[in-house]
């Protein structure tokens, strides 16, 4: 059975290391133990801290460290010569870095640092798939685990040093969130995107049996959010875009049908924008390379038939996303949906003094800022879906509006509702003065 000793070198020094020794036949290590001590408290005899009053602040600390890491020491020890290996002093050096909770020599980097591991993490995620749902993972959701890992090492370089897994706590948590709001200028919900993914990145590394910090479960490692003041149109306002002249087949004209068809279909942006006759099948829109990869195919709407009839059965003229979002708000404007609302709007945004926060390249930093604005400023691409779901809630059942849309709860999909409790009121007090002339005809 291998003996461990400890013993301190002699110095000058009142403070000295404690090193070990373990011996066993041919074998013979030593190295320093991570251990100081005062050396007027040294018992080299008993190989422990004498029972002076001096050393009662750290005697049975350090006494019991002692004891514990020779039994560490010994235990791996006689596991490492059952299984036929040969301790040498990297062995040694090793069992004493694991008892400090350190990294090891055959720790690989991602289970030491945050940023390795989200390399990592990021790397096995391509083409992956998803336990949950049986789909492969999609390019955007490694967007955003690329992103959050993006932010991770700018922070990096702001404190001068890499993060390691262990000390992600609830100081990091404050720290780190400061940074992303007052040097990234981040918004409450994309912050708490950040860190939901920072704490997937937390939980799979746990999962890996790499030492990660516990903080990440509590309530205060939170994930930052703020409810959105969403707008969409209403039926009404839809009559309004819908019967408004502009000239045939102009830039507008043409925004103007892409957006009704938007309104009408529940389709994101990128799936309706790129549709052709070709997707229609006996009055039905059906394409099964959508990315809501829903299930059922989407009726064409009396609306959307009007701009197919319009053009010769085609649909209008391909925009990009960009053109689509800056073309609307004019249509929008034109049509005189101007009135003043609460809501989101990108904005160029200012420090302290007042002065617009530039990037590296001069160029003006823009985010998500609420306040008061004209409705036709405020319209982007997601009013669409936004107002398909709107509009047809409360009027057929919910799992049918969800399969068109894609959402996979009905407590995200409820999120997307933006019906005010006045219009709620309005719909029950039709629905009883309804019922009350059904009950008493004239």
């Amino acid at each position: 059975m291998a003996t461990v000793n400890f013993k301190i070198n002699p110095t000058k020094k009142d403070l000295t290391k404690i090193y070990v020794r373990v011996r066993e036949n041919k074998i013979d290590l030593e190295t320093p133990t991570g251990i100081t001590v005062n050396k007027n408290h040294w018992n080299a005899n008993k190989q422990e801290i004498k029972n002076v009053a001096e050393a009662d602040h750290y005697r049975i600390t350090i006494n019991t460290q002692l004891k514990d890491l020779e039994a560490r020491i010994v235990s791996k020890f006689n596991q490492t010569i059952s299984a036929g290996e040969y301790p040498n002093s990297q062995w040694l050096k090793d069992v004493i870095l694991e008892f400090h909770n350190q990294p090891t020599s055959t720790t690989p980097e991602k289970g030491i640092y945050l940023t390795d591991f989200g390399d990592s993490f990021i790397e096995a995620s391509i083409g992956r798939t998803n336990l949950k749902t049986g789909e492969v993972i999609d390019n955007r959701t490694v967007s955003d685990y690329k992103n959050t890992n993006n932010k991770l090492k700018a922070y990096e370089k702001i404190i001068g040093k890499k993060i390691r897994l262990d000390n992600v706590n609830i100081n990091f948590h404050t720290d780190f969130v400061k940074y992303l709001r007052t040097v990234e200028y981040l918004g409450e919900n994309t912050i708490g995107g950040v860190i939901s993914v920072l704490k997937g990145f937390l939980r799979d590394a746990e999962i890996q049996e790499f030492k990660v910090h516990p903080a990440y479960k509590s309530s205060k490692f939170f994930a930052p959010s703020t409810k959105p003041k969403d707008i969409y149109f209403n039926e009404y306002e839809i009559e309004q875009i819908r019967n408004f002249k502009f000239d045939f087949d102009g830039y507008l004209d043409n925004a103007r049908d892409w957006l009704i068809i938007g309104l009408w279909s529940g389709l994101r942006i990128s799936d309706f924008l790129t549709l052709t006759k070709k997707d229609i099948t006996k009055n039905f829109i059906d394409n099964a390379n959508f990315k809501t990869k829903i299930g059922v195919k989407i009726p064409v709407h009396p609306h959307v038939q009007e701009i197919l009839n319009k053009r010769n059965g085609e649909f209008p003229k391909r925009i990009s996303d960009q053109k689509f979002n800056d073309y609307i708000k004019i249509v929008a404007e034109k049509v005189g949906i101007t009135e003043t609302v609460n809501g989101s709007k990108m904005m160029p945004i200012k420090d302290a003094e007042g002065n617009y926060i530039l990037t590296d390249n001069g160029e003006k930093i823009h985010r998500k800022q609420q306040g008061n604005f004209p409705k036709c400023e405020l319209v982007t691409s997601h009013i669409c879906r936004r107002s398909f779901a709107s509009n047809l809630y409360g009027k057929i059942d919910t799992l049918t509006i969800m399969r068109i849309t894609g959402h996979q709860t009905e407590k995200q999909f409820l999120s997307y509702i933006k019906i005010t409790p006045k219009i709620h009121a309005e719909r029950l007090a039709e629905l009883w003065s309804k019922v009350y002339k059904k009950q008493n005809p004239e």
